[in-house]
């Protein structure tokens, strides 16, 4: 059962630290693609198909 606690808290605390991290980025490009919209050549279009792949999967 502490095992099992322990793995719960840290499952938790990664949650935590990559929501800080990717929320301010998420935020960004959220902004960007709003506004302005992903251009579909270059780092756009990679951007583009790598988000469609992972939505994907």
């Amino acid at each position: 059962m502490a095992a099992l606690a322990t793995s719960a808290i840290l499952s938790l605390r990664v949650l935590i630290l990559t929501s800080l991290l990717m929320a301010p980025i998420g935020a960004v490009a959220y902004t960007k693609a709003a506004s302005l919209g992903i251009g579909k050549n270059g780092a756009g279009l990679v951007l583009f198909v790598t988000l469609q792949r992972q939505a994907m999967s």
